[in-house]
Parts: C-alpha cells; structure tokens; sequence
C-alpha cells in the first residue's frame, strides 16, 4: 500500500491490493513517505499510531505480528486517516479521539486543547495538598488536570470550571466514562463561582496574539483559538484571574502554567494578589511552567 500526495491534495494508493489485504509493513512504508511529505515531525510514529486505531490493536503488535493485514474498509480508513495528518496537519489525537494524561485516557476532540504532559506539573503540585483540600481547576478543557487529581488523590475535592460549554460537556463525558467525582462549573475565570476553595490549577492560554503565525499547523489550523491566545504580551487572561484571586483569601495555593519568559512577569502578578511565597517549577525540558503562589490562609 504506497501513499501518495498528488497534486489534488488527497492521499491515493499505487498500484493494485492483493485480494487479502496488504501486510502492515508495507502500508506503514507507504504511510511514513505520505506523512513525512507532508511536514509532519514524526511520520513514523504518527503512521504507527493511525494504523493501530485503524485496526482496533495495540501498536506493539504491528510490529509483532507478521499476520496482520489491512483489508476492506480499513484500506479507506487509514487512506482517510493518513490525508487528515498528511495534507491538513491534524493532530493524531484529534484523528484517534484520545490522548493519554498521566494515568488516564481521555478522550479529546477540537472542544478542547490536546493535554499536554508539561501540564502534569500542575498536578504534581496538587498532590502535596492535605487531606481533604477543596481544589478548583480553571479552564478545564478536557478535564485532564481534574480528572488526572481526582484519580490519584480521591480524597480531595475537585470542582473543574470553563467558559466554554462545549468543553464542559467533553470534560464531563471522561468523566463518566472514567467514573471520577468531579463538579464542573460553567464560569468565565472566577466569575459566580463560590468562594470556597482552599487550592486553585489553572492551564489558560498564554500565546501572545503576535505568536499566531509561528505556531505550528496542528495548533494553529485545529485547536480553539480561544484557549490559546491571551493579548499583546499573552499575560491578559493570567492578570484577570490572579486580579480576581486577590481578595479571595480562602485560597492559599494558585498554581499557573505560564510560557516560556513568562515566569518572572507571573511571578510579581502573584506576589501583587497576596501571595507571598512564590515559586516556578521548571518541565523536564528545563522551562519554568509553573508559577506557584502560597499564602497563608485567613
């Protein structure tokens, strides 16, 4: 199975199949030169990971299983999956519907931001909390951070809020499906939600609208605009909600993930809203993502 990119922008097959289908082999081969034409940082990967959805199998067994063949419909399918990653750039877990957080598997679509693991710093952060803690999660998305807490500490108390309904209600359908207690909140920040919480997580956009043309095509084509682009600086959604921490003193820890550069300038927006002890937890990548502010609680 050889893909090609013609002219017309759609993936197409050389060459007659075999009536039993094509080995996995081949159709992986033809799928790498299709995705890696197209672009794509990792064609090899992303063609393992569509074939494996397209077939209903773990990817370690294309790999293993020299039996495995793609056959009837899922000859179009995988077609139909590589031109979606080859020619429009979608990101692979848009395409499979699933992206894996920590311990779970969630599912995500364009509602939501894909999770991403320097996000996991959020929740590390979290599971330093005492027994019981009320945590608020702000701009849930898909509920990653929430629902990755919930699972880990149980007896903490978790509530999740977004301006975005349509998120809420995929948030809301993980948890479901994944059986975790969390209350969702339909709020823009801080906006009508009680006072009544002892710890806040929040992953908000932080891409300076001057950053829109660098992104690459799988942010910039697919994911929502609104949970990515924050103003000149980036900082304009973080200063609203660090400005409506201010006189909540029940909360004593705030948790923000920040862009790179963006630390220092969050730090002193933390310290200007009462919390004293700040801190910046960097990813493995060596960035400071994560500003922390404590203060005692009133």
């Amino acid at each position: 199975m050889a893909f090609a990119l013609p002219a017309s922008g759609l993936v197409s097959v050389r060459g007659a199949l075999p009536p039993t289908g094509t080995p996995v082999r081949e159709a992986l081969d033809g799928a790498v030169t299709a995705i890696a034409a197209g672009g794509c940082e990792t064609p090899r990967l992303d063609a393992e990971l569509l074939l494996a959805h397209v077939l209903g199998v773990q990817r370690e067994r294309l790999l293993s299983d020299d039996t495995l063949l793609v056959a009837g419909g899922a000859v179009r399918a995988y077609q139909h999956a590589v031109r979606r990653r080859a020619i429009e750039r979608e990101p692979v877990a848009y395409i499979v519907g699933r992206r894996a957080f920590r311990h779970l598997q969630l599912a995500v679509d364009r509602r939501a931001l894909i999770p991403r693991p320097e996000s996991e710093l959020l929740v590390e952060v979290a599971l330093a909390l005492p027994g019981g803690a009320r945590v608020l999660d702000v701009g849930t998305g898909c509920g990653a951070i929430a629902l990755a807490l919930k699972h880990e500490r149980p007896d903490l108390r978790v509530s999740a809020s977004d301006a975005s309904a349509a998120a809420l209600e995929l948030a809301a359908h993980n948890a479901a499906r994944l059986g975790l207690d969390v209350r969702w909140l339909h709020a823009d920040l801080l906006a009508g939600v009680p006072d009544s919480f002892d710890a806040l997580l929040a992953n908000l956009p932080y891409v300076a609208d001057g950053e829109r043309p660098a992104l690459a095509p799988e942010i910039s084509r697919h994911e929502p605009p609104r949970a990515l682009f924050a103003g000149a600086d980036g900082l304009e959604v973080i200063r609203a909600l660090l400005a409506q921490l201010a006189p909540r003193a029940t909360v004593a820890l705030a948790a923000l993930e920040v862009g790179a550069g963006q630390a220092g300038a969050v730090a002193e927006e933390a310290r200007g809203a009462g919390f004293a002890r700040v801190r910046c937890e960097r990813d493995l990548g060596g960035v400071e993502r994560v500003v922390v502010g404590e203060r005692r609680r009133q």
